[in-house]
């Protein structure tokens, strides 16, 4: 029902105005989404030439050329100001760099602003979940905190192909909130109240999706995938669970359906960069040919510290590290992600 038809007694809510922190194919993604919805939307970037592309020609050629955005979004390189007056702020930052962009925005954050976590990943220095670092970093509560996280792949959602994505909070109001800052024909989103277990399964798909990328580098076909997807899945919620999540957050569309969409996905940035690995390119030739973050290779060792400080066995994680930190030869990751006791399947 549009304003104009809502009957008297029902006066339209106000527009919500929002912040995407970050510039690239998912935080320029998100700003659109929220356009979309209704938003009247601030990009906050680095480039100058990006943020001005943005605001004027309503493009992102770098992260999504070819996609017309919605004239409801601008761009700024001044942090401060994008984030000032917000009643939404989104953060689609690199993991590892999400607390050095949030510690200098403390005071710039309004009191009753809702901060959204669109990061995958686990802080390397500290083992904390992106929603820990947010509120820590802007020094808020948990309550005001939300997570968004789903089979989300960036690219098509620019092109407004349907898809549903999952925001978690600790609190209801919050969780609506995000739900109703980017609710539109083609972004369905389902709250949970899980900021645990939806995280957990952002931040190792990005590793399950690695190890799948690797193994199609070296020319293994769909019954690996399968399996390392299926058993990858039992990783994250071993971990999930022994942190107290909800068992059924895995098969969700946090959990089994990002998997999906992650490790099947040439679009993917983790499983393009695996396979780039697979094929025989170094670490650093990798990251290169991939262009943007995939953000598993830093999060699988804060991943693999967590799932050790906790007696979590891990084994496809434990074997990506080996791989892309220790110098384990590629030919060498198959063997170790079935290297197991022999078991039942649920033991």
């Amino acid at each position: 029902m549009t304003a104009d038809l809502l009957p008297p007694d029902e006066p339209a809510a106000p527009r919500l105005r929002a912040t995407v922190l970050g510039a690239g194919s998912w935080g320029t993604t998100f700003a659109a989404v929220m356009a979309d919805a209704g938003c009247d939307v601030t990009v906050w970037g680095r480039d100058e030439k990006t943020c001005r592309q943005i605001a004027d020609e309503h493009r992102n050629e770098a992260y999504l050329p070819g996609v017309e955005l919605p004239w409801r979004i601008t761009a700024t390189t001044d942090a401060h100001a994008a984030v000032r007056g917000a009643d939404v702020v989104a953060v689609a930052v690199p993991s590892q760099q999400a607390r050095t962009v949030l510690e200098p925005l403390r005071d710039a954050v309004g009191p009753r602003t809702v901060v959204v976590s669109l990061m995958k990943g686990v802080e390397l220095s500290t083992d904390q979940r992106m929603s820990e670092v947010v509120a820590e970093a802007l020094a808020i509560d948990a309550s005001r905190v939300a997570v968004v996280s789903g089979p989300n792949l960036a690219r098509e959602i620019a092109r407004r192909q349907p898809t549903a994505t999952v925001i978690a909070s600790t609190s209801d109001e919050t969780a609506r909130l995000v739900a109703r800052a980017c609710a539109s024909a083609y972004f369905r989103p389902y709250t949970n109240p899980d900021v645990v277990g939806v995280e957990l399964c952002g931040a190792v798909k990005n590793v399950i999706a690695l190890a799948v990328g690797i193994s199609q580098g070296r020319g293994l076909g769909y019954n690996t995938m399968a399996t390392v997807i299926t058993r990858g899945l039992v990783e994250i919620t071993r971990l999930g669970l022994a942190l107290g999540a909800d068992a059924e957050t895995f098969p969700g569309l946090a959990g089994m359906g990002d998997l999906m969409a992650t490790c099947a996905s040439p679009d993917s940035r983790n499983h393009t960069l695996g396979g780039h690995i697979g094929r025989g390119m170094t670490l650093d030739e990798a990251i290169a040919a991939t262009g943007g973050t995939a953000e598993g290779v830093k999060s699988c060792r804060s991943v693999l510290e967590l799932a050790t400080s906790l007696g979590v066995e891990m084994p496809i994680t434990h074997a990506v590290v080996r791989v892309l930190h220790e110098g384990l030869p590629v030919d060498q990751l198959a063997p170790l992600l079935l290297a197991r006791p022999h078991k039942a399947e649920g033991a």
